[in-house]
């Protein structure tokens, strides 16, 4: 089934705690809506009545794939994109080439922006997040990172048309990501 229409989609991928949601949150400043593909997991995993926490998000993000194919969490950001009046709508952690190809079916452009941190940085920044699924402990992060890279997300990494380094302070990658979004205006 195509859904495509006039719509201009950027994706943002990249590796947890690499600074998706600066970037998302330039967007929805000037309007453009976001649709965060991790609320899908926390969600589902509370609906299912289970605490947010890595295990459960693991479980319910391994067991979606299993179920419906690699490209399952998209398809359940698919409702809220296709409602969307807007010309233009980002997709914040895509994390597999399936979802890129299900995503692909209702947008006339697709572009990737993947933002990269190293793993010490972006470990440090989730801790100081506190969120409840956030890696208490470095072998936790190390294996979440490691499923991440397993279900795809290095494929779409390296496919991304944009690569954002935030490697320093919140206000640098800020202003990186107001730059980015002109582009798009």
């Amino acid at each position: 089934m195509n859904g495509r229409r006039k719509m201009n989609l950027v994706i943002i991928t990249g590796m947890p705690g690499a600074g998706k949601g600066v970037l998302a949150d330039a967007f929805r400043e000037v309007n453009i809506p976001v649709i965060v593909m991790g609320d899908v997991i926390r969600n589902e995993t509370k609906r299912r009545g289970l605490e947010p926490n890595p295990a459960n998000t693991k479980k319910v993000m391994l067991e979606l794939r299993e179920k419906n194919g690699s490209g399952a969490v998209a398809l359940c950001c698919i409702q809220d994109l296709v409602t969307t009046d807007s010309s233009t709508v980002v997709i914040e952690g895509c994390r597999s080439i399936a979802e890129i190809d299900v995503f692909d079916d209702y947008a006339q452009k697709t572009t990737i922006i993947s933002v990269h941190a190293s793993p010490s940085v972006r470990f440090q920044r989730l801790k100081d997040r506190a969120r409840e699924d956030a890696p208490p402990e470095w072998d936790i992060f190390r294996e979440r990172d490691l499923r991440e890279i397993s279900v795809g997300l290095g494929g779409v990494i390296a496919l991304s048309d944009i690569m954002v380094i935030n490697e320093s302070s919140i206000e640098e990658m800020q202003l990186k990501s107001r730059a980015i979004v002109k582009r798009f205006l």
